[in-house]
């Protein structure tokens, strides 16, 4: 294994930030942490990566002891935080052969690795970190993480804050890296990017919900679930909220995602209901569960 954790728990004074977590993560996979902010997300990356000691609990990482091989981690991980931790008053070419240099190797010895990413930001390697877009910070992140052909790399929320397309064109890059034999572990807040990810740990408060692949996940979920619409959103939510029958209640976009305790639902009768809480341009359809509909069906 790539990646093996045991029963890690971690306190700060009478908070426990991550509570008795063991997963483990294959060599060449994309590993995806996914959760809400303070979930414990950060905690378990800095403890991977040598920078925190769990309070309990063994941990591994490319084989080496993250306690005992803290050195050896150090030279066989890249670590990209989730907040810009470059030298913002340097170049992105001095950036990277900064970087470049404290690993003992040059830009030009691993360039293949960081081709596809670094073409994008080139144009532009004479300008200082600080002066660069969301968009080219990550990708400037990632190419001084991966400089020194690490075997296993570690995101922590990578996309945070980057628009759509930046986002988009980042987990094709991530595909790409995962094809050349990286172990790649990524956090994230967002739902959307869960399916991209070969394996999923769904983690909430500091402890784990689910482990599996994004599909198998999804296909627990318990219930039928519907989409349903009115002429008013906050007025729906609270008569859905308020129906006898209701098993969960999600806003979902310009849905709400309705699960409803019988087996034999019948939509008209919903309908009936909803009509006569004065709501009106009422319409409910079947629609399939996302990972974030499971993720609040597994933190209730």
């Amino acid at each position: 294994m790539s990646i093996s954790l045991k029963h890690i728990s971690k306190s700060y004074g009478d908070v426990k930030a991550i509570k008795d977590i063991s997963f483990e993560v294959k060599e060449g996979e994309l590993f995806g942490l996914i959760g809400p902010d303070g979930a414990g997300k950060t905690s378990l990356f800095r403890i991977l990566t040598t920078l925190l000691f769990a309070n309990e609990g063994t941990a591994t990482v490319a084989g080496y002891d993250v306690v005992k091989d803290y050195k050896a981690i150090r030279n066989s991980v890249g670590y990209m935080p989730g907040k810009f931790s470059l030298y913002q008053d340097l170049t992105i070419e001095e950036n990277l052969e900064f970087f470049a240099t404290i690993f003992g190797t040059t830009v030009e010895e691993n360039y293949d690795l960081i081709e596809d990413i670094y073409v994008q930001i080139e144009p532009f390697k004479n300008r200082r970190a600080g002066k660069l877009s969301g968009g080219m910070k990550q990708k400037l992140a990632l190419c001084c993480a991966l400089i020194h052909k690490p075997k296993v790399l570690f995101l922590d929320e990578p996309t945070t804050g980057v628009d759509p397309v930046s986002r988009k064109e980042f987990w094709e890059m991530l595909k790409r890296l995962q094809k050349k034999g990286i172990t790649i572990l990524v956090s994230t807040p967002y739902m959307d990017e869960a399916a991209l990810c070969d394996r999923i740990a769904l983690i909430q408060d500091g402890e784990i919900l689910e482990i599996n692949t994004p599909k198998s996940i999804v296909n627990h979920y318990p219930k039928e679930l519907y989409n349903v619409k009115a002429s008013n959103m906050y007025q729906l939510i609270n008569s859905l909220k308020e129906y006898e029958h209701q098993y969960s209640v999600f806003p979902f976009g310009e849905f709400v995602h309705y699960a409803d305790k019988r087996t034999n639902f019948n939509i008209d009768e919903l309908k009936a209901y909803l009509e006569s809480e004065m709501l009106s341009e009422i319409t409910i359809e079947t629609t399939n569960p996302t990972i974030e509909d499971v993720f609040m069906e597994l933190a209730r």
